[in-house]
C-alpha cells in the first residue's frame, strides 16, 4: 500500500493519537491523501461520547466505503464499548477494540499483503449497524503504547498549536459519562518521555503546546479517584508542568480540561512563576446546582468550585476561566437551572461550552427518571448560550486598549489568532507582514461581537 487517509472524530486525545498513526504510516513509506483521492488504507478514529458522535463515526465509515480502499481500520472509542453500535462485516475491515492492538494491526497490514485481500467493499445502509468478522488480539497491560510502535510525535501536522498527551484513562464513573468504559486503564507517561516529545515539537516549529489527557489532573496517579490517592494533593502535575515550561523555544503552554479539585496552590505557583504558561484554565463545572452535581457523581460541591475560582483570581492576573455546562440533566428543576445561571454570572466565565443532555446508553444517567422535556432543555440551552455571549464580551472588554500577544493561526481575510487568554483576535495588517505561526504583539482596538479587533503594536 502506498497511500492512506485518517478520519478523526472526538477530543484532543483522539486527535493526538491520529497524529501518532500518521507518523507510523509515514515511517512505512505511505503518503497521506484526502479520502476522496481513493487511498488504499483508511483509518477511522472514532468517538462515542454521545450517540451523535457514534452516528458521525458510522457516517465517516460510510464515507470511506464509497472510495473502496484496500483496507479499513476502525479504532478509537466506539469499538471499545459493548452497545452493538458498531457491527462490521468484510475481510478488509479491521476493528480494533483494544488500543494496544492498533499498532500491531497496522504493521501487520503493511508487512503481510495476505491480510489485505482486494475484496469488494460492502455497501452500508445509512442506519445499519455493522459486526466484526474477526478481531486481532494482542496481549497488553496498562501501557499507553509500546514505545517501538506508536512513538512520541515529531510534529503535529496541520496545526499551529500541538497537543501533547501525558495521561490516559478514567475510572471516575460520573453518571453521564461513557469514557470509563472506553478508556478504563488509568496510566501516565514518564516525564522524560514527555519532555523529549515537547522538545521535538518545539524544535519542529510549534510555539504553543496544549498539555492534554483524559483526566490531566490525575497525572502520576493510578486512579482518578482522589480519595484513593496516597496524598490528597497531586504534586506530579505541577512538577511536570514546570519542567515543560523550561523547554527551549516553547513560547506558550496551556492545560486542557481540569476538575476544580485539580486546582491547587502548588499548580497555581507554577502558573504564576512561568510567563509562558497562559493564564487560562478550563474547569468543568457541568452544573451550578448542588443537587444536580450529586446526581452527576461529580467529585466537588458548588462551594468548593467557587473557592477554587477565588484562589485562581488571587494568584493570576485577570485569568480566563472557561467551562463546560450540561443543560437538562435528569431531575434538573427550574431552581437548579437558576443556580447554574447565578453561578455563571458570579464567576464571569470567559467562555462556556453548553451541552444539552442526551442519555448515553451504558451510563447510569440513561436510566434515571425525571427526564427534562426536550422543549425545556432547548429553552435553557438558548438562555445559557445568550449568557455566554454576554459574558465573553464582558471578559474581553477589560483588555480594550491594552497590548496582547497573538499566535497567528489564519491569514485568510484578516490575520487572526488567539491571545494569551484564548479569546480570538483579528489583526488589521494592511501590509500583510504576518504569517501563520507568527507570535505578534498587537494593540486591542475594538471589542467586536465574537472577537477583539487589533492593530500591530
Amino acid at each position: 500500500m502506498k497511500s492512506f487517509s485518517i478520519l478523526t472524530l472526538g477530543c484532543k486525545v483522539n486527535q493526538y493519537e491520529s497524529q501518532q498513526i500518521r507518523e507510523l504510516l509515514e515511517r512505512f513509506g505511505l503518503t497521506q491523501v484526502d479520502v476522496t483521492s481513493s487511498p488504499e488504507l483508511v483509518v477511522v478514529n472514532t468517538c462515542c461520547v454521545t450517540h451523535t458522535a457514534s452516528a458521525k463515526s458510522r457516517q465517516f465509515l460510510r464515507q470511506c466505503c464509497k472510495h473502496q480502499p484496500v483496507a479499513v481500520v476502525i479504532c478509537g472509542c466506539l469499538p471499545a464499548i459493548e452497545t452493538n453500535e458498531l457491527n462490521v462485516t468484510g475481510k478488509n475491515i479491521h476493528v480494533v477494540k483494544d488500543r494496544c492492538d492498533l499498532a500491531p494491526t497496522l504493521i501487520g497490514l503493511l508487512t503481510d499483503p495476505s491480510k489485505t485481500p482486494n475484496t469488494p467493499y460492502p455497501s452500508l445502509p445509512n442506519d445499519k449497524a455493522i459486526k466484526p468478522e474477526s478481531d486481532l488480539k494482542v496481549k497488553c497491560k496498562k501501557d499507553l503504547c509500546p514505545s517501538d510502535e506508536l512513538q512520541p510525535l515529531e510534529q503535529f501536522q496541520g496545526h499551529t498549536r500541538a497537543f501533547l498527551k501525558i495521561q490516559d484513562g478514567c475510572d471516575a464513573f460520573c453518571t453521564y459519562c461513557i469514557i470509563p468504559q472506553t478508556r478504563p486503564e488509568v496510566h501516565s507517561r514518564e516525564p522524560d518521555n514527555i519532555l523529549a516529545e515537547a522538545t521535538e515539537l518545539a524544535a519542529s516549529g510549534h510555539q504553543e503546546i496544549v498539555v492534554t489527557g483524559i483526566h490531566v489532573g490525575a497525572y502520576g496517579q493510578e486512579t482518578t479517584r482522589r480519595r484513593n490517592w496516597p496524598s490528597p494533593v497531586n504534586l506530579h502535575l505541577p512538577a511536570l508542568l514546570d519542567r515543560i515550561a523550561h523547554v527551549p523555544g516553547l513560547a506558550r503552554i496551556r492545560l486542557s480540561s481540569l476538575d476544580p479539585s485539580d486546582v491547587t496552590p502548588e499548580l497555581l505557583d507554577v502558573f504564576a512563576s512561568n510567563s509562558n504558561i497562559m493564564p487560562h484554565l478550563h474547569l468543568s463545572l457541568q452544573s451550578g446546582s448542588e443537587t444536580v452535581l450529586r446526581r452527576m457523581g461529580r467529585p466537588y460541591s458548588r462551594d468548593e468550585f467557587l473557592a477554587k475560582i477565588d484562589l485562581i483570581h488571587k494568584r493570576l492576573d485577570r485569568p480566563a476561566v472557561t467551562t463546560d455546562i450540561i443543560v437538562g440533566f435528569p431531575g434538573e428543576t427550574d431552581s437548579d437551572f437558576e443556580q447554574t445561571l447565578n453561578l455563571a454570572e458570579r464567576v464571569r466565565f470567559a467562555k462556556m461550552h453548553v451541552f444539552t443532555f442526551s442519555p448515553r446508553e451504558g451510563t447510569a444517567a440513561a436510566k434515571m427518571q425525571d427526564k427534562v422535556p426536550y422543549k425545556v432543555k432547548k429553552e435553557r440551552s438558548q438562555i445559557l448560550h445568550d449568557l455566554d455571549q454576554k459574558l465573553q464580551h464582558r471578559f474581553r472588554q477589560q483588555f480594550l486598549g491594552e497590548t496582547a500577544q497573538v499566535l497567528i493561526e489564519s491569514t485568510a481575510g484578516h490575520a487572526s489568532g488567539r491571545a494569551e487568554r484564548y479569546f480570538l483576535v483579528e489583526v488589521n495588517d494592511k501590509l500583510r507582514t504576518t504569517r501563520v505561526n507568527d507570535l505578534v504583539d498587537v494593540r486591542l482596538t475594538e471589542n467586536a461581537q465574537n472577537s477583539m479587533q487589533a492593530v500591530l503594536a
